[in-house]
């Protein structure tokens, strides 16, 4: 039983239901086309209250009048009509909180004000988070940015209230939406509900019978971790040297001014959000080194120009900082390529690669690691400490 229920919201109760109430004239056309079980509480009476209270925009006055209702009436909408099913089965606490992420439109805030009317006038706990970019005027905006952004809230939502005591109803809103959040549901292992207007019951999706790739994810967090943040955008050319062709479905490309930029895509940050709150075991981290026996960086024979004070300071700083590094070597340089800083596993070694936006250097990372999961624990703690 949840105690959470995360509802993405769509304007169907608007358009057509309550939008399509008829006059008085016509009120006996408009209930032939409604279901028959539903004919016994559709009194001209209660339509004349609903009509009134939507036409004068009194979301007050219309959760009233929709609380009159049996919340199962297909008048009331997919929100209304699932989360009534979720709380008869049990699936969620008869007092659950109950999240509402909706449009960036005015019909969106004005469903989700309504919602919020109608279930706190029922003892429930709600909120509203209304999605940027999630609309239909702009489909670009929708795309790269609207599902990203509903992702991020629901995943704020998980991790503020925990996942174990969350569900997410995916039955309103756009269908791209709908799939987006069974998708995160999913990933994150947290119950997934849908409901089609013409089911006779709410359905649970089954559990996604695979896994997302850890290892992925731990080698290319340092700049996954760029683009999840408020700036969200890379030169395509700052990942070439790094760049693998499993990870072409967790971005989206885009051109300006000539240059090419990657974004995450809502696919991409579902994946990185899987992953984001993994932090390092830190009592599992390698040995301490003395700092007696810590080593200078080592830099390779180049000319390196005036790249060499800033190389070694952010060798040195590597070394100084993580008590497991024994100390650090240069093996690859190029003056012209740039690239962001990372760290990422090469086989039994640990790579860091430092930029300055117009050179890049690759250096090994030594440790006193002894395995697998100790190396990836250091890799954890090295992208903490030196990736923003």
């Amino acid at each position: 039983m949840r105690q959470t229920l995360i509802c993405t919201v769509g304007i169907s109760l608007f358009f057509p239901n309550l939008n399509g109430l008829p006059q008085p004239e016509g009120f006996a056309a408009w209930l032939a086309h409604q279901p028959a079980a539903d004919h016994a509480h559709l009194t001209p009476a209660i339509i004349a209250a609903l009509r009134d209270a939507y036409q004068q925009q009194d979301w007050v006055a219309l959760a009233l009048a929709l609380g009159q209702l049996p919340p199962t009436l297909r008048l009331a909408g997919a929100e209304i009509n699932s989360i009534a099913d979720l709380l008869a089965s049990g699936d969620c606490a008869p007092n659950a909180r109950l999240i509402f992420c909706h449009s960036d439109t005015e019909q969106g805030r004005a469903i989700a004000t309504l919602l919020g009317d109608y279930y706190n006038l029922r003892g429930h706990q709600t909120e509203s988070h209304a999605i940027a970019d999630l609309q239909d005027a702009d489909p670009k905006r929708f795309r790269t940015g609207g599902l990203r952004n509903l992702v991020k809230t629901i995943s704020q939502v998980l991790r503020n209230y925990g996942p174990e005591t969350c569900a997410i109803n995916a039955t309103g809103g756009y269908k791209a939406q709908i799939a987006i959040a069974v998708l995160l549901g999913q990933a994150l292992k947290v119950p997934v509900y849908y409901k089609h207007e013409r089911f006779s019951e709410i359905i649970a999706f089954p559990p996604m019978p695979i896994s997302l790739d850890f290892d992925l994810w731990l080698n290319h967090s340092s700049w996954l971790r760029t683009l999840d943040s408020p700036q969200g955008m890379l030169p395509a050319t700052a990942l070439a040297n790094t760049w693998e062709e499993a990870l072409e479905p967790l971005v989206e490309r885009t051109v300006i001014d000539g240059v090419d930029y990657v974004t995450l895509s809502a696919t991409g940050q579902i994946f990185h959000e899987a992953f984001k709150g993994r932090q390092p075991d830190t009592a599992a981290l390698p040995a301490v080194v003395p700092a007696r026996q810590k080593r200078s960086p080592q830099l390779s024979d180049h000319d390196w120009g005036n790249a060499r004070s800033a190389i070694l300071r952010y060798m040195q700083q590597v070394t100084d900082r993580c008590p497991y590094v024994t100390g650090c070597r240069s093996h690859r340089w190029n003056p012209d390529l740039p690239s962001v800083n990372q760290f990422r596993l090469k086989g039994d070694a640990i790579e860091g690669i430092y930029s300055n936006g117009s050179w890049t250097v690759k250096f090994w990372v030594e440790t006193t690691s002894q395995t697998l999961s100790q190396r990836q624990d250091c890799l954890l703690d090295l992208c903490d400490r030196f990736v923003e």
